[in-house]
């Protein structure tokens, strides 16, 4: 049995691995956003991973399956994390609000190739699928509207929507953007642009 001075003498625990099938799938999404769904084949995949067609498969079925892997997980996250972030500050809607678009924002930052992905290829995805990952996105946005409506009751349910998603907009401009302007910079900007635009202030 592990004491807990001997969990405090060895550290917090190692981050977990990063698995094959996780370097395949990051490999898939920065060509699928780079080349388009069908501008990519699974050979051009395996090519970059340095894996063998049979291998290949035994990760994934096909594009479709890593299509589904990449992009149902992102849906989640951001959903589980703006809940989260809402919850920290019940009573203070400013607040949550500048958490959700600082978590927003540095979520942009962090994954243009997956926004471009989704932006343009989550038509490519079967029925069921497409709908969980609108379902998600739906309850995403209704963590914004919830606090806009608390922050701003001037604004009708609908007007607090259509704010949201042009924050969204705003936001997710990440993947079409140069690097000219260093990440800490484009952060802050992002931030004030989108606290604006939602606030008016």
């Amino acid at each position: 049995m592990t004491t807990v001075d001997q969990q405090q003498r060895s550290g917090p625990p190692a981050p977990r691995r990063r698995s094959r099938r996780d370097e395949i799938l990051e490999i898939a999404v920065g060509l699928f956003a780079a080349r388009g769904y069908h501008g990519v084949s699974m050979d051009d995949i395996g090519s970059a991973a340095g894996v063998t067609g049979p291998a290949l498969y035994h990760h994934f079925a096909g594009k479709e399956a890593m299509l589904v892997a990449a992009l149902i997980p992102v849906s989640e996250g951001l959903l589980h994390g703006g809940k989260a972030r809402v919850s920290q500050h019940v009573d203070d809607a400013s607040a949550a609000l500048g958490d959700l678009i600082d978590f927003h924002v540095e979520f942009a930052l962090a994954n243009p190739a997956v926004i471009a992905l989704h932006l343009h290829e989550l038509d490519r995805l079967p029925d069921e699928p497409r709908r969980q990952i609108r379902r998600l996105q739906r309850l995403y946005v209704e963590e914004w509207v919830g606090v806009l409506a608390t922050l701003r009751p001037e604004l009708e349910a609908a007007e607090a929507r259509v704010l949201a998603h042009a924050a969204f907009g705003l936001m997710n401009s990440t993947p079409f953007l140069g690097g000219e302007v260093d990440r800490r910079r484009r952060a802050a900007l992002l931030r004030e642009a989108t606290i604006h635009a939602l606030t008016g202030k």
